[in-house]
């Protein structure tokens, strides 16, 4: 488990920090550009604001991109999720790019690059015992359920890649994760780790579960 790997707990959070400060820079430019276009396209706000569970189930402020417009149209008709989404959402959403802010949570502390998906905090009361270990680590921008199948993930098996994870966490394991993200984004491809074919089978919940 990380509590058992000082160093390592150390030297992970040091490269959030190291990282998520590069790339905040690095990225800034293009996180004008899609703030803009989500200004002229959506109009405001642009950043998507919502309360996730962190360490220890601990709430924390998440933000994201915006990639939806408003429940209904101006003339009272409700828009259905495909409408509200629009193709600026959808590219925003495939890119990854809507993700982008949560560089900010990373530096702040609030979340990690590696670590389990933060849901919502609704949905901490229907945890198992076994299941609410995900939190003992803090939440990542992507993680192992992430690029183990994604959108082919059944709730159940998310859960038990994202304990696997706690359980056997290290800076390689990260840098697998990493690796294979980067795959996922530019193939669109779904991705399964190495040896852990035994737990593969919703995931990226956060795509369904509370888009602005």
């Amino acid at each position: 488990m990380m509590s058992d790997k000082p160093i390592g707990r150390w030297i992970k959070r040091t490269a959030d920090i190291v990282i998520s400060a590069m790339a905040l820079i690095v990225f800034a430019p293009v996180m004008l550009l899609v703030a803009g276009a989500i200004r002229i396209r959506m109009g405001s706000p642009v950043i998507f604001v919502q309360k996730r569970p962190g360490l220890n189930g601990q709430a924390f402020s998440l933000y994201k991109f915006r990639t939806m417009m408003l429940a209904t149209h101006v003339n009272g008709r409700a828009l259905t999720t495909a409408e509200r989404t629009g193709r600026l959402g959808k590219l925003l959403r495939k890119l990854s790019l809507d993700e982008l802010p949560q560089l900010w949570n990373v530096f702040r502390g609030d979340m990690s690059l590696i670590g389990p998906r933060p849901l919502l905090m609704e949905y901490l009361d229907r945890y198992s015992p076994e299941q609410m270990r995900r939190h003992d680590v803090r939440p990542g921008i992507t993680g192992l359920a992430q690029v183990s199948g994604r959108n082919n993930l059944e709730w159940a098996r998310r859960f038990e890649l994202d304990v696997w994870y706690v359980d056997n966490w290290s800076l390689w394991l990260d840098l697998r994760i990493v690796l294979m993200t980067f795959r996922k984004v530019f193939s669109g491809e779904g991705v399964a780790v190495p040896g852990l074919t035994k737990f593969q089978g919703e995931s990226s919940v956060d795509r369904q579960e509370s888009r602005d």
